[in-house]
């Protein structure tokens, strides 16, 4: 098996944000999918290690910023390469707060979503959510996982679901 074919298929970049006790958290997402337009359902994979994953579970909703290909790219070096568990993500990063949870303002769309149902894999949860709110916020283009590493030249950490060793 060929396990590069993996990388043919069709990926956005996205944060998916969250909050704790006593901070805001969030990581990279690139395993996002649109279930039903109506009502409005996604579901997102989050890695098991991630501590988003652990505050999306216990506070049951999250936002999700879609990353466009004009993004600062301190934005996926700070939300993807870093743990909330010990750095204060949102620190240096430009945000509003909507329905209390944080949305990059460097983002081409926001979701605001309520957390319907969660199914485990081996390392990762699928979230099963409800759209509650979504707005779109500037004019461009969403980066694809594609551009991302033939474009940009980015590399997916070993918590991302797209993560193939060398």
């Amino acid at each position: 098996m060929n396990i590069n074919a993996l990388t043919k298929l069709s990926y956005g970049m996205y944060v998916v944000c969250t909050k704790d006790e006593k901070q805001y958290c969030g990581c990279i997402a690139n395993s996002l999918i649109q279930i039903t337009a109506e009502p409005a359902t996604i579901a997102v994979s989050i890695n098991h290690n991630n501590y988003t994953n652990e505050c999306i579970k216990k506070t049951k909703e999250f936002s999700i910023c879609v990353l466009g290909e004009n993004v600062n790219p301190l934005i996926i070096g700070t939300f993807g390469f870093r743990s909330a568990r010990n750095f204060n993500k949102f620190e240096n990063i430009k945000y509003e707060i909507f329905e209390g949870l944080p949305v990059c303002t460097d983002s081409c769309a926001y979701l605001l979503c309520k957390l319907i149902d969660k199914s485990e894999t081996n390392t990762h949860t699928i979230f099963l959510s409800q759209v509650v709110q979504s707005e779109i916020t500037k004019d461009d283009t969403p980066m694809t996982y594609a551009y991302y590493h033939n474009v940009i030249k980015g590399k997916s950490p070993k918590n991302a679901p797209t993560y193939i060793p060398q």
